[in-house]
């Protein structure tokens, strides 16, 4: 009787544990930005085809009826952004070639008004985002999006503002979140476009200027940076598509065309409604862009 008794005791408890385990899973893959939501994936598709207005509306919407999660509003920000990168001409291989646009930014300044509207997101998704990690530390969704703010605002910050030392505070500051958010979610792969394009940028740049960064505790390594982007280009979730253009971008500076070609072959099949992917697929293809696509 007394075996009968402990036997059930451990059974009892083995099914406590498993239930516990399986609501913390649960709670971690109710995170939307974990996870996959029809409306924002809507959202992002219409982002990759440049319908910047209908995909703010979206992200909008979403943020409206879910004012606690901070994802909203990286969406909200991710759409001021690539928008602005977009009109810019920044995620092109017009840019990207040109050693002196890719590592001193753009000619002139960015739209105010967009920068404003990227700005106020970033704001109102990381006070959401501190907000839960107040309550529990180890937030993924919260750290997903603080990842997110920061990568976001230091592409900003050095392409598009030419504010090199803030860039590259935000850049640590992103690759920290990202490799707390990694130790617990391997399969966050959306955060390794922060990494990778830091690591990326930074090993792009002369050896001097990458040894005095080196003694602030800032590394780059192209090849590292653009085996992140890769693994952000193959699994990511919502940056998927953002991974590819700047991975194929990548290839095409480190003279990898073939990998530029099957990655932008990609993009311009899953999105046949995009100017910017039917156009870097015709340049690198060596054909004449499509009047009906030109980008801008």
């Amino acid at each position: 009787m007394r075996f009968a008794r402990k036997w059930r005791g451990l059974v009892f408890l083995s099914g406590f544990f498993l239930c516990c385990a399986s609501m913390r899973g649960a709670a971690v893959s109710d995170s939307p930005a974990l996870s996959d939501d029809p409306v924002l994936l809507h959202g992002y598709r219409s982002l990759y085809v440049q319908q910047f207005p209908e995909a703010r509306a979206e992200f909008d919407a979403w943020a409206a009826e879910h004012p606690e999660e901070p994802f909203g509003q990286i969406s909200i920000a991710a759409s001021f952004l690539f928008e602005e990168m977009y009109r810019q001409g920044v995620l092109t291989s017009d840019f990207f070639l040109n050693d002196k646009r890719f590592l001193k930014g753009i000619e002139g300044k960015p739209n105010p008004e967009r920068m404003q509207g990227f700005e106020d997101a970033l704001t109102k998704a990381r006070s959401l985002a501190k907000e839960r990690l107040g309550s529990d530390a180890r937030d993924a969704g919260a750290l997903f999006c603080l990842t997110l703010a920061d990568g976001m605002e230091s592409d900003a910050d050095s392409i598009l503002e030419k504010k090199n030392l803030e860039s590259l505070k935000r850049m640590k500051e992103a690759n920290e979140f990202a490799q707390q958010l990694l130790a617990q979610r391997p399969d966050a792969s959306d955060s390794y476009v922060a990494l990778g394009i830091a690591n990326y940028i930074i090993g792009s740049l002369s050896g001097a200027k990458r040894f005095f960064l080196w003694f602030g505790g800032i590394h780059g390594d192209k090849q590292l940076g653009m085996q992140q982007l890769e693994k952000a280009a193959n699994s990511g979730r919502y940056l998927r598509p953002f991974a590819k253009i700047l991975l194929a971008l990548a290839a095409r500076r480190e003279k990898q065309p073939a990998l530029a070609e099957k990655l932008l072959y990609e993009l311009s099949e899953e999105f046949p409604a995009s100017p910017l992917f039917a156009a870097e697929y015709a340049k690198v293809m060596g054909r004449p862009i499509p009047a009906s696509m030109h980008p801008n």
